[in-house]
C-alpha cells in the first residue's frame, strides 16, 4: 500500500507502487525507483501569447531535475485567455480556470503522490490556480513564472493589450484615425509572454517572490529571453533541494508572508484581481485573512512604482530598474515587509535581500524611494455601505478625485452597457451600474475591460464611476469598483438599483452607497424574485452552485 508519510517516498520510490511494470514502460531503471518524483506542471498551450511559450521553460525544468538526481512527471493545466475571451460568453471561465487548474494539479500531484511540483503558467488564472493547489497539497513546490510579454510600439508610442481596448473608444469617438487603429491593432503584442503593464499576471508573478515561492527577480523577465529559461532551470534545481529538506509551501505560505506578498502588491500599483486570488490562496493554505486585511495594509503601504496601468512602464523597465527585490528592499528598509519570512530557496527573505541596493538605481522614474512615492498610500480600497456590505474594491491610482455622486445607469449584462457607452449614452457624472455578474450570477465573476476600455477611450474615465459584482481586467484603470458583495444574484443591494437612483463612490470615506430610503429598499427587497441560473450543466452550473461569495474569494472549496 502506498504510505502516507512523504518523507519516505524519496527513498522508497515507488515502492508505493503495486507494481513498477508501467514506470519500466516509459523507460525507467531500477535505480530510478530511489529517486524523488517531481511534478512539473505544464500550462504550455498555443491558445494565447501567454501561455504559447512555456513549453522551452518546462524543457529546461525537466533537465534539470534530472541533473539534480530526481525523476521530472510532466503533466498539462489548461488555460484561458483572458485577452482573448473579454466582452464574450467565454470570459465567463475565466475565474473558473483557476479552480479547475487547482485541481488538475491537485488531482496530479496526489492521484500520482509525487514528492514535489514545479508549476509553470503564464495567463491571468494560472498565477492563483498553481498556488490555491500548491497550498492545498502542502507539498514541496516551487511557482515558475512564464514571463512577461515586451512592449509593443506604434508611432513613438509604447502599447500593451489595454492600448487596444482603449483604441476601440477611441476610434468611435472619432478621436483616432483607421491607420492608428489598426497599428495599434497589430502591435500591442509584439511577442510571447503575459500582458506587459502591472496587471493580473504581472501582479500575482510578483507578489510570489515576496510570497517566497517563486525565486528573487524571475517575475520581471521576459518570457522570449534566456535569462527566462535559466530561472526555470534554476527553480528546478532549488525545488529538488526543498524535497530533499521537506520544506513546504505552509511552512513558507503564513500570515507574515501573505502580508509581505500584499506589500508588493500596493507598491507596484498591483491589479484589483489579486484582492480575490490572495482571499483563495489564503483560504487553500488555512491562513486568516480577510478582505478588511487589505485595507489595513492600504493605508500603510505607499505606491512607489510608476507601472502601467495608471503610470508609464511596463514590467520590463522594472526588471531593468531592479525587479522586484528592489521593491522589497526599500519596503523592507522602511519596516513595511518581514524579513524573517522563510523562501522556498531555505533562506530567509532579509537573506534574500541582503545584497539588493538600498536605494533604486539614479536617472530612472519606475521605482522610487518612499519619500518619493508615487501615492502616500495603497491603491486598492476596500468600501463598504449599504451597497455592500460584505465590502468592494476600487482602484483609485491614476485619479485626481476618486469621489462621485450621480444617477445610476443601470444595466443587468455587458453587452447592454458596450452599446450605451459606444453609442455616447453615457454622460459625465453618470454611476454605471452592471450587474448579476458575480460568482453565481455571471457566473464566474467576468472581466470588464471592454466597457472600461471604452470609457477611458471616450475621455469618461474620470468622470464616470462604474460599478459591478463582476471583476476588472488588472489592465482596467478609472473610477470603477468591483467584487460588489453581496452580489446581485442571491438579492444583495445592487439587484435593487434602479435607473436614475442616485448613487455615491467614495474612497476617501470608504463609502459606497445607494441613496435611497432605507423603507424603500426594504419595499424593493420584498418584491425581489430571484433569477433563474443562467445555466444548469456543466462546469459553469457547477461553479455557480459552489462559490462563495467574492468577499471570501470566490472559492468552490
Amino acid at each position: 500500500m502506498a504510505s502516507n508519510d512523504r518523507s519516505k517516498n524519496i527513498t522508497e520510490g515507488v515502492n508505493r507502487s503495486p507494481n513498477r511494470s508501467m514506470y519500466y514502460a516509459m523507460g525507467y531503471k531500477k535505480e530510478d525507483f530511489s529517486k524523488p518524483m517531481i511534478g512539473i506542471a505544464n500550462g504550455h498551450s498555443t491558445i494565447t501569447p501567454c501561455n504559447s511559450g512555456l513549453q522551452k521553460l518546462a524543457d529546461a525544468a525537466i533537465e534539470a531535475t534530472k541533473a539534480a538526481g530526481a525523476n521530472p512527471q510532466v503533466f498539462g493545466t489548461p488555460t484561458i485567455s483572458d485577452g482573448m475571451s473579454m466582452g464574450t460568453e467565454g470570459m465567463k471561465y475565466s475565474l473558473i480556470s483557476r479552480e479547475v487548474i487547482a485541481d488538475c494539479i491537485e488531482t496530479c500531484v496526489q492521484g500520482q503522490w509525487l514528492d514535489g511540483c514545479v508549476v509553470i503558467g503564464g495567463c491571468d488564472k494560472n498565477m492563483p490556480g498553481g498556488m490555491i493547489a500548491i497550498a492545498r497539497t502542502n507539498v514541496p513546490s516551487i511557482y515558475v513564472y512564464g514571463g512577461t510579454i515586451k512592449p509593443g510600439h506604434w508611432k513613438g508610442q509604447t502599447l500593451t493589450i489595454v492600448s487596444a481596448f482603449e483604441a476601440v473608444g477611441q476610434f468611435t469617438a472619432g478621436k483616432m484615425s483607421e491607420e492608428d487603429f489598426e497599428g495599434v491593432e497589430r502591435n500591442a503584442c509584439p511577442t510571447t509572454g503575459s500582458c506587459g503593464g502591472m496587471f493580473t499576471a504581472n501582479t500575482m508573478s510578483s507578489s510570489f517572490e515576496a510570497l517566497g515561492m517563486s525565486l528573487m527577480y524571475s517575475s520581471t523577465m521576459a518570457n522570449p529571453d534566456d535569462e527566462k529559461t535559466q530561472s526555470s532551470a534554476e527553480s528546478a534545481r532549488v525545488l529538488v533541494e526543498a524535497v530533499k529538506k521537506n520544506l513546504r509551501p505552509r511552512d513558507i505560505i503564513t500570515r507574515k508572508s501573505i502580508e509581505n506578498a500584499v506589500a508588493v502588491i500596493m507598491a507596484t500599483g498591483g491589479s484589483t484581481n489579486a484582492v480575490l486570488h490572495y482571499l483563495a490562496i489564503a483560504h487553500a493554505a488555512e491562513v486568516e485573512w480577510t478582505i478588511d486585511d487589505f485595507e489595513r495594509m492600504r493605508q500603510k503601504i505607499p505606491v512607489i512604482c510608476n507601472l502601467k496601468p495608471s503610470g508609464e512602464y511596463v514590467a520590463t523597465d522594472l526588471h531593468q530598474a531592479g525587479g522586484v527585490p528592489q521593491v522589497m528592499k526599500i519596503l523592507l528598509n522602511a519596516g513595511l515587509m518581514h524579513g524573517d519570512c522563510m523562501t522556498i530557496t531555505g533562506k530567509t527573505l532579509a537573506e534574500e535581500l541582503k545584497n539588493v541596493p538600498d536605494q533604486p538605481p539614479a536617472g530612472q522614474d519606475v521605482i522610487r524611494t518612499i519619500d518619493k512615492a508615487v501615492y502616500k498610500q495603497g491603491h486598492l480600497a476596500i468600501l463598504k455601505g449599504n451597497l455592500a456590505t460584505e465590502g468592494c474594491v476600487a482602484k483609485i491610482s491614476g485619479l485626481k478625485n476618486p469621489v462621485i455622486t450621480g444617477p445610476a445607469r443601470v444595466f443587468d449584462d455587458e453587452p447592454a452597457a458596450m452599446e450605451a457607452i459606444i453609442s455616447d449614452k453615457i454622460k459625465p457624472g453618470d454611476v454605471v451600474v452592471l450587474r448579476y455578474l458575480g460568482p453565481k450570477g455571471g457566473p464566474g465573476m467576468p472581466e470588464m475591460l471592454s466597457p472600461t476600455s471604452a470609457l477611458i477611450g471616450k475621455g469618461l474615465g474620470e468622470s464616470v464611476g462604474l460599478i459591478t459584482d463582476g471583476r476588472f481586467s488588472g489592465a482596467t484603470w478609472g473610477m470603477v469598483v468591483g467584487h460588489v458583495a453581496p452580489e446581485a444574484f442571491v438579492g444583495g443591494t445592487i439587484a435593487l438599483v434602479h435607473e436614475g437612483d442616485s448613487v455615491t463612490i467614495d474612497a476617501h470615506k470608504l463609502l459606497i452607497q445607494l441613496n435611497v430610503p432605507e423603507d424603500e429598499i426594504a419595499r424593493r427587497r420584498a418584491a425581489w424574485k430571484a433569477p433563474e441560473p443562467r445555466y444548469t450543466r456543466g462546469v459553469l452550473s457547477k461553479f455557480a452552485k459552489l462559490a462563495s461569495t467574492a468577499s471570501k474569494g470566490a472559492v468552490t472549496g
